[in-house]
C-alpha cells in the first residue's frame, strides 16, 4: 500500500487497542538477550524497528521465538553474546542503533552497525562522545559522525556524563555500557527524558538509582556494574505515541467518542495528555493501574472545541514524538499555538519542523517554522492535498488524521512507512466507522 486516499468523515465511535509500546518492546529484547534465562514478552510490537532489534540479536546467537501471544527470548547472560559474522542491519531504527552501541561497547568482539539511508544520516556523535570517554572504541566509518559504526573491544570505566540534551537514547546507551564498566556510571540530563530503561533495568536486577536535583529540572541516573541480569515476564502497555492519533481523531472528528484501552501513561511519555487538557479537549483517564513498573490506563476522548496553547520547556521530552499530531490539533484549534525548545525534531526520521510545515501549508494552514519549533495559526479550514511523508511514519499517521477533517481528498504518499511502528494503523480505523 504505497499511496492511500482519504476524505473527511464524521462519527468515529468505539473502542480500540493500540500496538505495544515501541520503546519498551526494544528494551525487552535487549535486556532479555543479555539476561540469564527466559524472558517472555506479551503484547510485543511487531513493527519494523523492533524486528530489526530482534534480527541484530539473532545474529549474535540469541534465540527468539514468536509464539501465538508472546515473544520468548532465550537470554545468554551479560557475557553470552557471540561475535556476529555479518553486519548488524538496524534498518531505520535510531533506538536500535544507539542502545545497541552501548551494549556492544562492552563486548570482546568487533561489530559493525548500519541502517538505511535515513538512519545513516542521523547524528551519532551524541553517543560516540560519552562511550569514548568510557574507554569504548567506537568510530563512524565514513568519519561523518553518523552510521555505519565500527565498534572494537575496549576496557570500559565508569564516568559521570552530563548530557547536553534530554535524550532517552543517549542516557540508555551510556547506562547499558555502564553494565560492563569497572565502576559507577551516571548520566545527568537537563530534564528527565523517558525512563523505560531505568524501570526495566531494575526489574531485571540491576543496581540503578534515579534522582531529581532539588530546585532544578535536572535528573541523574546512576548504575553500578553487575554480575548478572535475570529473565522476566513483561507485559508491554499500548504505545501512547500510537494512541495519540486516536486521541486527536476523537477530539477533532465531529460526533466522535473513542475509548483507547490499555495505554502506557508513564509521566516521562504522557505530555500529550497535558496538551489535550490545555487545549480544552474532552479527555478522561480511566482504570489507572501499574504493570511491571509502568503506569497504564484507558483513555476516553470525544469531539471538542480546541484552542491554541504554548508548548515549551520541560514538557517537550515527554511528547517529542507526538509533535506531528499535536501540530494537526493546533491547525484545527482556535487561536495560535506556539511550540518551542523542540530542536530535536530536526534529527528524527526527517527534519520534522520542515516536513510538518511543508505539509500543513499544502493543506492551507498558516504556519511559521522557527529554529526550535513552529507557530501555528489555527481554525483555518484545511483542504485536501498530496502529503509527502518522506518515509516518516509519524508524518504519515498525523496527516492521515488531518485528512479526516479536511475538505476534499488527501493523498498520503508512501503510506506503507507506518509499518515502522503501527502496521495495522489504517485497519484500526475500520473498527470505528
Amino acid at each position: 500500500m504505497d499511496t492511500i486516499e482519504l476524505t473527511n468523515i464524521t462519527g468515529l465511535r468505539g473502542e480500540v487497542r493500540v500496538p505495544g509500546d515501541k520503546s519498551i518492546s526494544h528494551r525487552s529484547v535487549m535486556l532479555g538477550a543479555i539476561a540469564q534465562g527466559i524472558t517472555e514478552v506479551s503484547h510485543f510490537l511487531q513493527g519494523a524497528d523492533c524486528l530489526a532489534t530482534i534480527d541484530c540479536f539473532r545474529r549474535m546467537g540469541i534465540e527468539v521465538e514468536h509464539r501465538q501471544t508472546s515473544l520468548v527470548i532465550h537470554g545468554r547472560g551479560l557475557h553470552g553474546l557471540h561475535a556476529p559474522t555479518e553486519l548488524l542491519n538496524v534498518g531505520n531504527s535510531g533506538t536500535t542503533t544507539r542502545l545497541l552501541s552501548g551494549i556492544l561497547s562492552g563486548q570482546p568482539f568487533d561489530s559493525k552497525l548500519s541502517g538505511d539511508e535515513s538512519l545513516n544520516s542521523r547524528p551519532m556523535k551524541r553517543i560516540i562522545e560519552p562511550l569514548t570517554q568510557m574507554g569504548a572504541n567506537i568510530s563512524s566509518i565514513l568519519r561523518n559522525d553518523c552510521a555505519p559504526l565500527y565498534i572494537t573491544p575496549g576496557h570500559l570505566h565508569g564516568i559521570h556524563y552530563t548530557s547536553p540534551v534530554a535524550s532517552a537514547q543517549v542516557k540508555s546507551c551510556v547506562l547499558l555500557a555502564g553494565l560492563y564498566a569497572d565502576g559507577e556510571t551516571s548520566v545527568t540530563e537537563p530534564s528527565l527524558s523517558r525512563n523505560h530503561t531505568e524501570l526495566m533495568l531494575r526489574e531485571f536486577g540491576a543496581d540503578l538509582q534515579s534522582t531529581l536535583l532539588p530546585g532544578s529540572s535536572k535528573a541523574t541516573a546512576a548504575i553500578r556494574p553487575c554480575t548478572e541480569l535475570y529473565g522476566q515476564k513483561i507485559t508491554v502497555p499500548g504505545d501512547i505515541s500510537s494512541a495519540a492519533y486516536f486521541l486527536a481523531a476523537g477530539l477533532l472528528v465531529p460526533d466522535s467518542e473513542i475509548l483507547i484501552k490499555n495505554v502506557g501513561i508513564n509521566p516521562t511519555r504522557a505530555g500529550i495528555l497535558n496538551v489535550c487538557n490545555a487545549m480544552g479537549g474532552n479527555l478522561t483517564v480511566l482504570n489507572e493501574r501499574t504493570q511491571g513498573g509502568e503506569p497504564t490506563a484507558d483513555l476516553l476522548v470525544s469531539t471538542s472545541r480546541l484552542h491554541g496553547t504554548t508548548i515549551e520547556g520541560e514538557i517537550i521530552p515527554t511528547l517529542i514524538d507526538e509533535i506531528p499530531i499535536i501540530a494537526i490539533m493546533a491547525a484545527m484549534a482556535e487561536g495560535t499555538t506556539i511550540i518551542r525548545n523542540a530542536a530535536e525534531l530536526k534529527v528524527k526520521e526527517t527534519d520534522r519542523i520542515e516536513t510538518i510545515t511543508d505539509n500543513l501549508r499544502a493543506m492551507g494552514c498558516s504556519v511559521t517554522p522557527t529554529e526550535d519549533g513552529m507557530i501555528i495559526q489555527g481554525k483555518e479550514k484545511l483542504h485536501g492535498a498530496t502529503i509527502h511523508t518522506l518515509l516518516d511514519h509519524r508524518i504519515a499517521m498525523a496527516f492521515s488524521i488531518a485528512a479526516l477533517v479536511a475538505d476534499g481528498t488527501t493523498k498520503i504518499l508512501n503510506s506503507h512507512c507506518v509499518d515502522v511502528s503501527y502496521p495495522a494503523f489504517y485497519d484500526t480505523f475500520e473498527e470505528l466507522l
